[in-house]
């Protein structure tokens, strides 16, 4: 087992950011925080390249200062932790050994924020996903993946053994949302939302005997929220039981009386909307949640709404309905879940990404207003109590931190600068040199104006000629930009003396729906001329090498760079790297996904074929002849490993110089401390066999 670091264990290693420099640092996940406002927990992880592992702790942190102080010791992944309501518990998801038994799924744990032995809050057959807790901080509500015509608690775990117990491997489905991301969902379970009694330890699954699911698709706790009273849970469902490719889910709301299920009905549901992230208010009079009119168009963005709980008047009881409304509707940014109200019940806290970063938001629901609470760089996730709000933000030029303001019990910001509390990986970052990140913009495609991001090697200067790299987003429709990476750290790449782009091309998130939906049924037009400009732009500086300009990009930039070999001059690029990027849209089809692709690309592949090739790659084969370098893993659900060997095998047919790196063991991402190691190794090598400067070296 490898020890977790405090943070005044760390020693300086090096003064250049290297791909092993980055693997020693530690990755903080998100807090959540006591209700006093006091205290923080996290879970830590630290990574071994040498182990190949990724193990993680839970850390409790002062808002008032002062050293962390780790809490777990034992466990090998333990993760998202919550304070309970009064604050006296903190509780946990793990797979550790105790009382003689080992667990075999993710199990509930609790631990004192004082310190002591972890104990295991119950023992659920079918594991635990995610969780929340009960005001009453008796109970706690949990995801699991449950066969829905199995009653009881004994008879999940019989069919579990049973499951396990079989010696083939076949895997049989008749639905439609089967696999996610790198697995097969659980054959015949779907996601049930249970009970968890504290004082005996008994579970409650509230959607046995129902037709209700959660989604299928990576189930959370925030796709379910509990009334303050702990009278009402309201969650997320399908009301098409994963039988549609890109299905729309509803909203339903359990009437529970102590542990009992008194009743289960629909609160909001409607086939041209997809609802999510349901937030009640502290009164319980309202339920905030997100909601996205999926058939004016996919590319709609979530607007917060509204329902109002009260009692319903008769003429509405007659509409079956309770009274729903978008609040948001004129704000051009896309709220994110999880959705916080503010203490006095007059503003939602809320993510949105804005022109390449992403803040905390007050939305004050009066006034339909939007400000910002807490600035990125990148808010990655954010809790509030006691007028404490803290979050989880990293930049560029620095990993995730932990950080407090101050708030009202409106909501609205009381400081100026956040405070940071905690210093896990100033030791190790102490005295490496890092280029500077600044955000530009040029004019792109349609004369619009299109931000870059620009991450210089340390030391630049522009008297001197540097290699130019475009690392090509993913999405398409994402925004990165202020942002540490980790599998495609800016700073690790400049630090090998590139001057590194990051473009936030045409369909890219966080610039307005107009901005984002651009490129729908063309893709790669706009995003090229985008790409173009750019090359264009930095071409003229003084300090870019025109000889020396290479393009790479994973998943969708994966795909745009396919598309640079086929649509752009042999030469202008001395090389590409294609990581999991796509190649054929048929064949795309095998995808986690599917029910997507007419929707982006405007028709169906049997019914408008030709449509469909004309944004392919594949179809401009003949005109392919940049060396590429095509990484890919077999596990990748979401773009399908024959994406990256079909590109491989291609240019390799052609004569066309390749190279594939293939993981049987990865997915989308390459996670593995070694294997990532390689893979910026190769990244790395495959470059510079092309760069002009290093064959005059050699």
């Amino acid at each position: 087992m490898v020890a977790l670091r405090s943070p005044s264990q760390s020693k300086i290693s090096s003064k250049q950011l290297t791909v092993e420099l980055m693997w020693q640092l530690q990755r903080l996940g998100a807090p959540s925080i006591s209700p006093d406002g006091a205290q923080v927990v996290c879970a830590v992880a630290q990574p071994s390249v040498n182990e190949n592992t990724i193990q993680s702790a839970i850390w409790l942190l002062s808002t008032l200062g002062g050293e962390p102080r780790q809490l777990t010791q034992c466990g090998d992944k333990d993760g998202r932790p919550q304070f309970s309501p009064q604050g006296d518990w903190v509780a946990f998801v793990a797979k550790r050994a105790q009382n003689g038994k080992k667990d075999d799924e993710l199990q509930l744990y609790l631990i004192p924020p004082d310190g002591g032995e972890a104990k295991r809050a119950g023992d659920v057959p079918t594991g635990v996903v995610d969780f929340k807790w009960f005001p009453d901080g008796q109970r706690i509500a949990f995801i699991t993946w449950a066969w829905p015509k199995s009653i009881g608690l004994q008879s999940q775990a019989d069919k579990l053994k049973e499951t396990k117990a079989r010696k083939d491997s076949a895997f049989a489905t008749e639905d439609a949302v089967y696999r996610h991301w790198d697995h097969n969902l659980p054959e015949g379970r779907v996601p049930h939302l249970c009970l968890l009694n504290l004082a005996n330890g008994r579970v409650v699954d509230l959607l046995e005997g129902t037709d209700y699911e959660l989604p299928r698709r990576d189930p959370s706790a925030n796709e379910f929220d509990i009334s303050a009273d702990g009278k009402q849970i309201s969650f997320v469902f399908d009301p098409d039981k994963g039988q549609k490719a890109a299905p729309r889910m509803a909203l339903a709301e359990i009437q529970l009386k102590g542990d009992k299920v008194v009743t289960i009905k629909d609160l909001v549901r409607h086939e041209a909307w997809d609802f999510s992230g349901p937030s009640y208010s502290p009164a319980g009079e309202q339920l905030a949640f997100l909601a996205s009119h999926q058939a004016l168009k996919h590319t709609q963005p979530n607007h917060l709404a509204l329902l109002e709980l009260k009692k319903p008047s008769t003429s509405q009881l007659n509409k079956q309905a309770r009274p729903w409304k978008t609040i948001s509707a004129k704000w051009d940014r896309e709220p994110q879940m999880p959705l916080k109200w503010s203490e006095d019940a007059t503003a939602l806290f809320c993510k949105a990404e804005d022109r390449g970063r992403q803040h905390v938001w007050r939305f004050d629901i009066a006034k339909s207003q939007a400000t910002v609470v807490c600035e990125g760089g990148t808010v990655h996730a954010f809790d509030e109590a006691a007028g404490q709000l803290v979050t989880l933000m990293d930049k560029a030029i620095h990993p995730g931190r932990i950080q407090v303001s101050k708030v009202d019990e409106a909501g609205r910001s009381l400081t100026s600068e956040p405070m940071r509390i905690e210093r896990f990986n100033d030791d190790l970052l102490k005295g490496v040199a890092l280029g500077r990140t600044e955000e530009h913009w040029f004019k792109g495609a349609q004369g619009d104006d299109v931000q870059v991001w620009l991450h210089y090697p340390p030391g630049f200067h522009q008297t001197k000629k540097y290699p130019l790299l475009h690392t090509i987003h993913g999405g398409p429709h994402t925004g990165p930009g202020d942002v540490w990476h980790w599998r495609w750290n800016y700073h690790v790449f400049a630090a090998q003396g590139y001057v590194v782009a990051n473009v936030n091309y045409h369909g890219s998130s966080g610039f307005g729906l107009k901005f984002l939906d651009s490129i729908t049924h063309k893709w790669g037009d706009l995003e090229l001329q985008d790409m173009e400009a750019c090359t264009d732009w930095l071409r003229k500086k003084t300090w870019i090498d025109k000889g020396r300009v290479f393009a790479t990009g994973g998943s969708y930039g994966g795909y745009m760079v396919a598309w640079m070999n086929a649509h752009v001059k042999p030469g202008r690029y001395q090389a590409y790297v294609c990581h999991a990027g796509c190649f054929d849209w048929v064949g795309m089809f095998a995808d986690d996904a599917y029910g997507w692709h007419a929707q982006e690309l405007g028709g169906w592949y049997w019914n408008d074929m030709k449509k469909v090739h004309s944004q392919s790659p594949l179809a401009y084969a003949a005109t392919m002849q940049t060396p590429t370098l095509v990484i890919h893993g077999a596990k990748d659900y979401r773009v399908p490993d024959a994406q990256g060997l079909a590109y491989y095998n291609t240019l390799k047919a052609k004569g066309v110089d390749a190279r594939l790196l293939w993981y049987p063991d990865e997915n989308h991402w390459i996670l593995k401390p070694a294997n990532n190691v390689i893979w910026y190794h190769e990244f790395f090598d495959w470059l510079k066999r092309y760069d002009p400067a290093f064959k005059k070296k050699k």
